[in-house]
C-alpha cells in the first residue's frame, strides 16, 4: 500500500514540475530559446506585456509635440549649427495659451525639443552658450522649458523633452565636441559649475568621452530642475557625422531610469517610432514585436518600418519577443516648425480628428505637433482646429450608448483591471441595450497589463430585422480599437474573435455615434489638365506604396469650387465633372445641407499633355523610364542607374512659360533616391545649359512629401532641366514621382 502511495505522490510531482514549466510569467521581455516550437513562441508573445510606465503612456493617447528655435525665424526645418542666437528674436512668450489650446484638444502630455539638430538650447544651461542665454528674449533670462513647466502644472498636462543627440552647433563649432576624438574617461556627471549649484545631489561616474559627458550633462539639468518628466524623446536623424562619434546610451538610460523613474524612453526599448511622419497607419499595429538582440541592452536600434511587424511569421523569425508601443507622429502644419500663416498648409479639424481616431484606435499613440509662431503663441487658426479636434472628441467618446446595456459586467463596467477570458469554446460577447440606437464606432480593448495583445481577427455584428449582420472586421486589438463603420440602428451587438493567440481577454466594449460630415476632399489632375475631385480617403491605413486602404464614410454631399482664390461657399460653382486647371488655385469645399466641410486648396502648375522628353543622365528599366517624371501620374516613377552624380533630366514644356516655382514630389515606394539637393538650368535650344536656381530639401527620407521651390525671380524659357546634386542618406541614385513648374 505505501509503494502505491509513493507511486501516485510521484505521478502528482511530476504533473506539477510539468505544470511549472508550461508556465509563463508576464512580462515586457521573452526570449525564444533555440528549439521552441512555433506554439511555445506564440505562447510567449501571449504573455509579453507593457511595464507600467509603458501602460501610462499608452492611456495618454494624444500627446502634443513643440518644436521652436532659430528655425521659427529663419523659416527652415533643419538649421545649420551656425546660426547667431540672436536670430532667435523673441519678444513675448504664452506657455499658458499653448497649454489652454491643447488641453482643449484632450491631450495630456506635451513634449518640447528643448535641443534640436542645430544645438541651440531652449533652456539655461550651464554647460554652454548656444542657446536662449545668448539671445535678446528677456535679455538673455529667458527659459522657455521652465516657462512650460509651470504652465504644464498650472493645466494639469505632464511634461517630456526632446533633446536632439546630433548636434550641428558641436559639429560645426571649431571648439565643438562632437566628434572630437576626445579619449575615454571616468567622469562626473554631472560637472560642477562654480556659482550654479544643483540641489539634487546625485552623482554619476561614467567613462565617456567630451561629447557624451555635454550630453549627460544636458541631461541632468533637464532631469532634475524642472519638475517630472514623463517621456524623453531622442531622435535618430543625422544630418552631419564626424569623428565617428558614438552615443553612449547605456549611461544615458542609467542616468534617466534614476532621475526620471516614470519616463518612457522614446527610440529606444520603450517607444518607436510609427515609421512615417504623416500621421498615416498600419491596418495591424502589433506592439509585440521581434528584435534580434536583447532589447535592454541592445547600443543601435533600426527604425521599424515595415508594414508587418508583429504577425505570426515575424514572430517565428525573432530572438526576442518585446513590448513596444507605436508614437503616430505629424505635425498641424506643413513641416515642422512655424513659418507662416499664409503658404505653410494647415491641417483641418477634419484630418485630425481622423488621424486621432486611427492612432488612438488602432493600438498607439497620437504625437501631434503644434510649432508656436514668432510671437511665442499658437496661431489662432492652429488654435482654431485643436478646440474644434476636442469638441468632437467630447462629443463622441463621452457619451457611450451602452452604459444601460446588459451583458458581462467585465466588459462594460469601466473598469480597465476587469475582464472577461474567452475560451475555445465560446469566443463572442453579446450585449443588450434597453431601447434601439443609431451607433456608427465601437471601442474594444484588451487586458494587456496581464494578458498582453491576444487578439488576432474579430467582427463586429448587429442584430437587424431579426437577423445578426456583420458590420465590422478588423485584425488585432491591443490596448485600443475603434472599428468605424456606416451608421445602423440596433438593441443588440455581438463581438466575436476570430482568430487568437491563446484565451483573449476582454477588458472594454462601447458604442458611440459620430454625426456623418461634409468629407474631406482630394484632387487629382491628369496630362490634359482635368482635374477631379472627390472625398479623401479617410479610412487611410498606411503601406509601402501610399496606397489608401478603404472608402469613406460620407454620403449626401455637394462640392463647390472656385478659380480666383476667394472661398468657395454654396454660391460658388457646382462641381459635377472633371474641370480644367492650368497655372491656377482650386479651392473647394463639400456641404451637407447647410454643414460645411473643410476647405482644400491646390496651386496647379502647367499642363504636361505636350511635355516631351528630350533627355536623361540614365534610366533604371522602361519601368522607372524618365518620361514617368511628369505623366500626372505619383504612382509611376522615374529612377536613375547608380551612376556619377549629377543625374538630370531635361524637358520641352512644348511651349514658352514665364517659371516661378518647381515642385518635387518624391516617390514613396522604397526610401531610396530622394532628391535632396540640386539646380534648375534653363535653355535656349535645348542643347546649351544655364543654372539659374539651386535648391534643397530636408527631412525627405522621414517626410516624403511634395516640397515645392519658389525661384528667387521668374524665368521665361520652354527647355528646363533638373539636376540632382545630392541624395538623401547618400543614396547613388535619384528618383522622382512627380516634376512640377508653376
Amino acid at each position: 500500500m505505501q509503494k502505491v502511495i509513493l507511486f501516485f505522490f510521484g505521478l502528482l510531482l511530476l504533473s506539477c514540475r510539468a505544470e511549472q514549466q508550461s508556465f509563463i510569467a508576464p512580462q515586457s521581455t521573452i526570449k525564444i530559446e533555440e528549439g521552441d516550437t512555433q506554439e511555445a513562441i506564440i505562447g510567449k508573445a501571449a504573455h509579453v506585456v507593457p511595464t507600467e510606465n509603458q501602460l501610462d503612456a499608452l492611456r495618454n493617447e494624444f500627446i502634443a509635440f513643440i518644436h521652436f528655435g532659430p528655425n521659427t525665424f529663419t523659416r527652415k526645418e533643419w538649421g545649420s549649427g551656425m546660426e547667431d542666437p540672436a536670430i532667435f528674436d523673441l519678444k513675448t512668450l504664452d506657455t499658458d495659451q499653448w497649454c489652454r489650446a491643447m488641453k482643449a484638444a484632450g491631450m495630456k502630455m506635451v513634449i518640447l525639443t528643448v535641443k534640436h539638430h542645430d544645438g541651440f538650447v531652449l533652456w539655461q544651461s550651464r554647460y554652454t552658450d548656444h542657446g536662449i542665454m545668448s539671445s535678446g528674449f528677456l535679455d538673455g533670462k529667458g527659459d522657455i522649458l521652465k516657462s512650460l513647466s509651470e504652465s504644464c502644472q498650472k493645466y494639469g498636462l505632464k511634461l517630456g523633452v526632446y533633446l536632439s543627440p546630433a548636434d550641428l552647433y558641436q559639429i560645426e563649432n571649431p571648439k565643438g565636441l562632437y566628434g572630437n576624438l576626445s579619449e575615454y574617461t571616468k567622469r562626473t556627471i554631472p560637472r560642477e559649475i562654480p556659482g550654479r549649484p544643483f540641489e539634487n545631489k546625485t552623482t554619476f561616474e561614467f567613462e565617456v568621452d567630451d561629447y557624451n559627458e555635454y550630453f549627460l550633462n544636458q541631461l541632468f539639468e533637464i532631469l532634475t530642475e524642472y519638475g517630472e518628466i514623463h517621456e524623453v524623446w531622442f531622435d535618430g536623424a543625422h544630418p552631419k557625422t564626424k569623428g565617428g562619434q558614438k552615443y553612449n546610451y547605456p549611461a544615458w538610460k542609467e542616468l534617466i531610469r534614476t532621475l526620471a523613474p516614470k519616463a518612457v524612453i522614446f527610440g529606444r526599448e520603450d517607444i518607436r517610432w510609427c515609421g512615417n511622419e504623416a500621421g498615416a497607419t498600419r491596418a495591424t499595429e502589433w506592439n509585440v514585436i521581434t528584435y534580434p538582440e536583447d532589447p535592454h541592452t541592445a547600443t543601435q536600434f533600426t527604425d521599424l518600418t515595415d508594414i508587418d511587424l508583429g504577425s505570426r511569421e515575424k514572430l517565428y523569425q525573432g530572438k526576442y519577443l518585446h513590448y513596444q508601443q507605436a508614437e503616430t507622429n505629424t505635425s498641424i502644419r506643413e513641416g515642422w516648425f512655424y513659418r507662416d500663416d499664409t503658404h505653410q498648409k494647415i491641417r483641418s479639424a477634419d484630418d485630425v480628428f481622423d488621424m486621432y481616431e486611427r492612432s488612438v484606435g488602432g493600438n498607439s499613440t497620437f504625437l501631434l505637433n503644434i510649432p508656436p509662431n514668432r510671437e511665442g503663441t499658437f496661431s489662432q487658426r492652429d488654435v482654431e482646429v485643436l478646440e474644434e479636434v476636442g469638441k468632437r472628441i467630447r462629443e463622441t467618446y463621452e457619451v457611450n450608448l451602452l452604459q444601460e446595456a446588459k451583458g458581462p459586467k467585465q466588459v462594460l463596467d469601466d473598469d480597465p483591471d476587469t475582464y472577461l477570458l474567452l475560451g475555445k469554446n465560446k469566443r463572442e460577447i453579446v450585449v443588450t441595450l434597453p431601447v434601439s440606437a443609431t451607433i456608427n464606432r465601437l471601442m474594444v480593448q484588451e487586458a494587456i497589463a496581464t494578458h498582453s495583445e491576444r487578439v488576432e481577427q474579430h467582427a463586429v455584428d448587429a442584430w437587424i430585422d431579426g437577423q445578426w449582420k456583420e458590420i465590422a472586421t478588423a485584425t488585432n486589438i491591443g490596448y485600443k480599437r475603434i472599428l468605424r463603420f456606416p451608421e445602423v440602428t440596433t438593441h443588440k451587438l455581438r463581438l466575436r474573435v476570430l482568430e487568437s493567440r491563446l484565451d483573449p481577454a476582454i477588458s472594454h466594449i462601447s458604442a458611440y455615434y459620430y454625426p456623418t460630415r461634409p468629407p474631406q476632399l482630394a484632387f487629382t489632375r491628369d496630362k490634359e489638365g482635368m482635374v477631379t475631385i472627390a472625398p479623401l480617403q479617410t479610412e487611410f491605413n498606411w503601406n509601402p506604396h501610399g496606397e489608401n486602404a478603404a472608402g469613406n464614410l460620407n454620403t449626401g454631399y455637394e462640392i463647390f469650387y472656385t478659380l480666383d482664390g476667394s472661398e468657395p461657399n454654396q454660391t460658388s460653382r457646382l462641381y459635377e465633372n472633371p474641370i480644367k486647371v492650368e497655372n491656377n488655385i482650386l479651392k473647394a469645399v463639400s456641404f451637407n445641407n447647410e454643414e460645411q466641410g473643410p476647405v482644400h486648396s491646390e496651386v496647379f502648375g502647367i499642363v504636361k499633355k505636350n511635355w516631351v522628353l528630350l533627355g536623361a543622365s540614365s534610366q533604371r528599366s522602361d519601368r522607372m523610364a524618365a518620361h514617368h517624371a511628369f505623366d500626372a501620374n505619383r504612382r509611376t516613377y522615374w529612377q536613375s542607374q547608380e551612376d556619377a552624380m549629377p543625374h538630370f533630366i531635361a524637358i520641352d514644356l512644348g511651349d514658352e512659360y514665364e517659371l516661378k516655382a518647381m515642385a518635387y514630389t518624391p516617390q514613396t515606394f522604397h526610401g531610396d533616391g530622394m532628391m535632396e539637393r540640386g539646380n534648375i538650368q534653363i535653355s535656349n535650344d535645348g542643347k546649351n545649359w544655364k543654372t539659374v536656381e539651386t535648391f534643397g530639401f530636408g527631412n525627405l527620407i522621414n517626410d516624403p512629401t511634395p516640397r515645392t521651390h519658389p525661384f528667387t525671380n521668374p524665368v521665361t524659357t520652354r527647355y528646363i532641366r533638373v539636376q540632382a546634386t545630392g541624395i538623401a542618406g547618400n543614396g547613388r541614385s535619384v528618383t522622382i514621382a512627380e516634376l512640377d513648374f508653376l
